[in-house]
């Protein structure tokens, strides 16, 4: 089975060891043909609170750590200015 990873933007930092990833999906309308972004947010372990919002981190999906918790950042790709 394939690891599923996705990349997206840090937009909360306020938990312990807890980020919130909006991973932003761009496709064109199946009708009207006009490229819609689509958003999804996801709760990411970081052992090491290094995440800060801004940040574009690399995501992985796991085991899950709490309720809503089922990945786990990998890396940071670029920190906030």
């Amino acid at each position: 089975m394939a690891v599923k990873e996705r990349v997206g933007l840090v937009v909360s930092d306020k938990m312990d060891k807890t980020v919130v990833v909006a991973v932003e999906n761009r496709a064109a309308h199946t009708k009207y043909g006009k490229v819609v972004a689509k958003t999804k947010r996801y709760k990411a372990h970081d052992e090491e609170n290094k995440c800060k919002a801004g940040d574009r981190v690399r995501i992985q999906e796991t085991r899950p750590l709490s309720r809503t918790k089922r990945w786990q950042v990998i890396d940071i790709l670029t920190t906030a200015v």
